[in-house]
């Protein structure tokens, strides 16, 4: 039978199980064998990541043909206008190439964990908080289509893929989660 890990990857956190000199990886918070990420969150991004012993529901969830949503909550430098808001609506055009269109608003400030170390806060410079669906996954996107629009991301944390969400899982932490039925798109 297969296994589906969700886990509150932490900030810092390098999402590979092999050990790097100087990083925590996986294999630092996840005793469990034969399971490997399903996609991938950056160092300095937090959030839900997705493991599993299934190559084939790996692929399912990783694999940007199957065009799984992913949703962050995002803290950017400054308040962006609905001009910006709309580029990254229609597609924002990086160095290899154009974004599908993403889902994109403003948020209240979420009731997240402390991050550590905290965000560097700079007194003159206001901050937002966005909610930000996409449903590709270039290197960095998320980060890369704030900076094109002139609002680089200060915070990052994944929220949801798919129909898996984080909940109310703390940083470190993993559960298992039900596997959708092969037919199903999830």
């Amino acid at each position: 039978m297969s296994r589906l890990i969700a886990f509150n990857k932490p900030y810092g956190v390098l999402s590979q199980f092999s050990p790097e000199a100087g990083n925590e990886t996986l294999a630092n918070y996840i005793d469990v064998p034969k399971v490997y990420p399903a996609g991938r969150l950056d160092k300095d991004s937090e959030g839900l990541l997705l493991l599993t012993d299934d190559g084939k529901l790996q692929q399912r969830i990783a694999d940007p043909k199957f065009k799984k949503s992913k949703t962050y909550w995002v803290e950017v430098e400054r308040e962006p206008d609905e001009a910006a808001l709309q580029q990254l609506r229609d597609g924002v055009i990086l160095k290899d190439g154009l974004t599908r269109p993403a889902q994109v608003a403003i948020i209240d400030e979420p009731d997240l964990w402390q991050r550590d170390p905290p965000v560097r806060f700079r007194k003159n410079i206001p901050t937002a908080w966005l909610s930000l669906t996409i449903s590709e996954g270039k290197n960095r996107q998320v980060r890369r289509m704030t900076a094109a629009v002139g609002f680089p991301t200060l915070r990052l944390v994944r929220v949801s893929v798919g129909d898996w969400q984080l909940d109310d899982l703390a940083p470190g932490q993993w559960c298992d989660v039900k596997i959708p039925n092969k037919s199903s798109p999830s």
